[in-house]
């Protein structure tokens, strides 16, 4: 395929997922069409909501804001950021059939955490444009996951992202020390060469990229001025998240496959949020060339969006890693909550012209090792 019909492939791909929620919740529908799937069906209706918005937004905001894409792209980019915007005025607002649930049990805090990041990847497109009322409905409702306690774990980030938004929006009452907790606490949870322990002990999953690393990163980018110790720690971070997206490059193996390990494999090709946000903030290692994340990503999409009964009968995901396998997944996943996969996305909100998407096609480490037989350097572990 050429560069741009990649692109097109990726948009497609991506719209394809995202549509039913951005659409069903613009138009008010969310909660009449969403089926409740999962093995809690329960969890779907308190909170399928606010999981589906949140984290289809925080992969498809990048690409909103995305320069000088051809014109029928640029189409799609203005139909959707209105829709968008629709879509979390409804949301938030309390009158709404399809208000969703911020402040009922602990799980809000989680996706309102996804929506603030969301915010914060595109405010030009999610944020600037509403009205002074609009905002207020949004940020009363984000407040209202402060009456809960985040778990001793990645989720110390989640409400450490919500008060990184409301400073960024100009909030008075934006609180530094859920934010200085959660930066200091990860850092002592630093288990080293690019990886992070979730809360006090490891766990060999795709946390790291689900959330862990992407959030912290963006807390100190966004926040990191307000004090020295903060912006102390942002060096540190960029090089845990480029070795981190180094090591999840090689492991997608030649067939776009990638090993079938740890919580979560529901939110599919999620798992690769670190290495797409790397990409997108054009932070690749030098032994890491643009073209070759693009390509393996796209084999990865390619390889996950072939399988059979990856979507319903009325365009929602099914629950699986692989096509319809709602047994691979947790008691908390939901219909809603499946939509992390969007965060592959992420380089969309690259211009056409930026080497990710203009540089000839390149293999990436697995084909040149294992198709190719390539003398590579050898891998090394970093230091801090």
């Amino acid at each position: 395929m050429s560069n741009a019909t990649v692109r097109k492939y990726w948009v497609d791909t991506m719209l394809k997922i995202a549509d039913p929620v951005i659409r069903n919740f613009a138009t008010e529908t969310f909660f009449v069409n969403i089926p409740e799937k999962g093995l809690e069906p329960w969890r779907c209706a308190k909170f399928a909501g606010l999981e589906a918005l949140g984290r289809t937004l925080v992969g498809l905001a990048p690409w909103l804001n995305a320069p000088d894409t051809c014109p029928e792209e640029a189409a799609l980019q203005q139909e959707y950021a209105v829709l968008c915007r629709k879509a979390l005025v409804n949301a938030t607002n309390p009158t709404s059939p399809d208000y969703v649930n911020f402040s009922d049990d602990f799980q809000p805090i989680v996706d309102a955490a996804f929506l603030c990041h969301a915010l914060l990847r595109a405010p030009q497109q999610l944020w600037h444009p509403l009205s002074d009322a609009e905002k207020t409905q949004v940020l009363d409702a984000l407040r209202l996951t402060r009456t809960r306690k985040p778990a001793f774990c990645n989720w110390l980030l989640f409400s450490a992202i919500i008060e990184t938004f409301l400073r960024y929006a100009g909030q008075p009452d934006w609180d530094p020390m859920r934010i200085d907790f959660a930066i200091k606490q990860h850092f002592q949870w630093y288990v080293g060469d690019g990886m992070f322990a979730d809360g006090p002990d490891f766990h060999y999953d795709y946390y790291n990229s689900f959330v862990i690393q992407p959030m912290l990163w963006d807390i100190l980018r966004f926040a990191g001025d307000a004090y020295p110790d903060w912006a102390a720690k942002k060096d540190d971070m960029q090089k845990i998240i480029c070795r981190y997206a180094a090591l999840l490059e090689r492991q997608i193996a030649p067939d776009g496959t990638f090993p079938v390990v740890g919580r979560s494999l529901a939110y599919r090709f999620g798992a690769f949020q670190a290495l797409s946000q790397v990409a997108l903030d054009e932070l690749l290692p030098a032994e890491i060339r643009p073209a070759q994340v693009r390509c393996a990503l796209t084999a990865v999409i390619q390889k996950v969006m072939s399988a059979p009964n990856i979507f319903d009968e009325n365009g929602w995901l099914n629950i699986g890693l692989y096509g319809n396998q709602p047994h691979i997944a947790e008691p908390y996943i939901t219909t809603g909550s499946s939509y992390l996969c969007t965060a592959v996305f992420l380089p969309l909100g690259l211009a056409p012209t930026a080497s990710f998407w203009a540089d000839p096609d390149a293999p990436w480490t697995s084909i040149r090792v294992w198709q190719n037989s390539e003398d590579l350097p050898a891998d090394h572990a970093i230091s801090l």
